[in-house]
């Protein structure tokens, strides 16, 4: 097999690695809350721009099996802020050296065959000549299988690995049975107790607000 660093797939190999694609994040839709699974045209759309790299491997026949992408300009990364990375890592924004991971692709039939390994050690190598950044997201369930125990490996090959940030999901339920809409009683905020005679505009003299006083203030 060789490997390869694609800026654009043709329409045959894109047709080829969806259902790929699919089959590996479709059990996502049910194990994390955020959408993880493109659709046909959001996939096309990422194997044509060319700010993000696609790094595939190839067997004998010269068919595509493998694929791991690899965004250099964040701006093509709709759920990435730029800002974010451009605070921390100015350095590496700067010189261009910020990898995003995306994801990792491999035919089933030939897992075995060190296909990620491969793809891996070709990303790191190239992060590692540019002294970047690779940067990465990963949803829980992942996290906790062997995906995570994957990435985490690059710690293992001279970098430094960190979580930068965390995003929860909450979601609180309600039962309408426990919830006795009788204990808000709208007769106990009487309007009555709230008289705009006792707002005295009078006592509110604009004299005493200077304009040459520093403006904004505490949020």
């Amino acid at each position: 097999m060789r490997l390869s660093i694609e800026h654009k797939l043709d329409e045959a190999t894109i047709a080829a690695f969806y259902p790929l694609y699919v089959a590996a994040f479709d059990p996502i839709r049910t194990r994390a809350a955020a959408r993880h699974l493109f659709s046909a045209e959001e996939f096309e759309a990422e194997m044509v721009d060319e700010r993000i790299d696609k790094y595939v491997l190839w067997d004998a026949n010269d068919e595509a099996f493998a694929l791991t992408t690899v965004a250099r300009d964040l701006a093509a990364l709709p759920w990435i802020s730029p800002e974010y990375f451009a605070t921390r890592y100015p350095d590496e924004v700067a010189r261009g050296a910020v990898f995003y991971l995306g994801y990792t692709l491999v035919d089933p039939e030939r897992a075995e065959q060190g296909a990620f390994q491969l793809m891996s050690n070709e990303v790191e190598r190239q992060c590692a000549e540019a002294r970047g950044l690779l940067a990465f997201d990963v949803c829980a369930y992942n996290d906790e299988r062997s995906v995570g125990r994957r990435l985490r490996r690059l710690g293992e090959t001279g970098w430094s690995l960190h979580a930068v940030d965390v995003q929860t999901y909450y979601a609180a339920t309600f039962d309408t049975a426990t919830f006795d809409t009788a204990t808000f009683d709208t007769a106990t905020f009487d309007t009555a107790t709230f008289d705009t005679a006792t707002f005295d505009t009078a006592t509110f003299d604009t004299a005493t607000f200077d304009a040459a006083s520093p403006a904004g203030g505490a949020g």
